[in-house]
C-alpha cells in the first residue's frame, strides 16, 4: 500500500513538471492564430513560419555557438580547478570548494549587473560578445566543478601511485588513467554547462554584444509584440535541440546517465 501511494506521489509530481512542457509543445501545433491552449486544430504552418524566419535562425545559431564556447572554456577551467580541490588544495580545500561555487550564492542578475560594472571599469565599454561569453562562463562554472569533484572523490590514488612507480609522467597518468575514470564528472559537468548556457536570459540580456541576441532574448522580444503560436513553435524546437544534446553526448561519448 505505501509503496503504491509513493509511486502514485511521484506520478503526480512528474505530471506537474512536465505539463508546462505538454502545452507548449501541443499549442505549437496549432492551427489558429493566436497561442491558445487547447489547440483550435492541428498545424505545422508555424513551424514553416519559424523556420523561415532568418532572425530566429540568427538566434539560434548565436545561442549554439556561444553555448559550445562556454561548454568548452567552463570544462577546462571546472575539470583543472576540481583536481587542484581534491588532489592538491590541502587545507585550502573548502576555500576552493566555496569561491567555486560562489556564483550560486546570489541571484543572476546581480551576477549580471556586477560582471557588467565590471566591464566598463576595465575599459571593455560597449557590451561584446566576449563579455556574455565570460559571464555564461561564470555561472555555468559551479555545475562542472561539483560534477568533476564528485568524478574525483571516487577515484583510487593508489592507481595514479602504481602508474607513476611504473614511470608513466604527469601528463601520461592524467591521459591514461585519470581522465578516462573521470569522463563520466567532465562529459556531465560539459552538457550542464551547455544547456544552461543555451536557456540562460538574464546574463544574456545584460551582457549581450551591440546587435547581438541570442534564442532567449529573441524569443522575449518577440512575444512583447506578438502572441502566435510560432513562439510554442520557437519553445518547442528548444526543447527539442536540449534533448537531442543529451542523447547525442550519451550515444556517441559514452555517458552512463544513472536511473533511480
Amino acid at each position: 500500500m505505501l509503496s503504491r501511494l509513493f509511486t502514485g506521489y511521484c506520478l503526480i509530481v512528474y505530471a506537474f513538471l512536465l505539463a508546462p512542457i505538454f502545452v507548449v509543445v501541443a499549442a505549437s501545433f496549432n492551427a489558429g492564430n493566436f497561442l491558445t491552449f487547447p489547440p483550435q486544430g492541428l498545424s505545422l504552418r508555424w513551424y514553416v513560419v519559424f523556420f523561415e524566419n532568418e532572425v530566429f535562425m540568427r538566434a539560434i545559431r548565436t545561442s549554439l555557438w556561444v553555448a559550445a564556447l562556454t561548454a568548452c572554456i567552463s570544462t577546462v577551467i571546472g575539470t583543472a580547478a576540481a583536481i587542484y580541490a581534491v588532489r592538491h588544495a590541502g587545507r585550502m580545500k573548502d576555500t576552493v570548494r566555496v569561491a567555486m561555487l560562489a556564483p550560486l550564492l546570489l541571484p543572476e542578475v546581480l551576477t549580471a549587473i556586477a560582471l557588467l560594472f565590471f566591464f566598463y571599469a576595465v575599459g571593455m565599454g560597449t557590451r561584446t560578445m566576449a563579455g556574455m561569453v565570460i559571464g555564461h562562463v561564470v555561472i555555468t562554472l559551479p555545475f562542472v566543478f561539483m560534477n568533476v569533484v564528485a568524478s574525483l572523490e571516487s577515484f583510487d590514488p593508489a592507481l595514479d601511485l602504481a602508474a607513476r612507480s611504473l614511470g608513466a609522467g604527469r601528463y601520461a597518468r592524467f591521459r591514461r588513467i585519470m581522465l578516462p575514470l573521470i569522463k563520466p564528472g567532465v562529459i556531465g559537468g560539459a552538457l550542464f554547462a551547455f544547456i544552461i548556457s543555451f536557456d540562460t536570459f538574464t546574463i544574456s540580456f545584460l551582457l549581450k554584444g551591440i546587435g547581438t541576441s541570442t534564442l532567449p532574448i529573441q524569443l522575449f522580444d518577440y512575444l512583447r509584440t506578438n502572441f502566435t503560436p510560432e513562439a510554442a513553435a520557437v519553445s518547442s524546437v528548444s526543447i527539442a535541440m536540449t534533448i537531442a544534446v543529451v542523447v547525442v553526448i550519451e550515444k556517441v561519448l559514452g555517458l552512463r546517465i544513472h536511473r533511480f
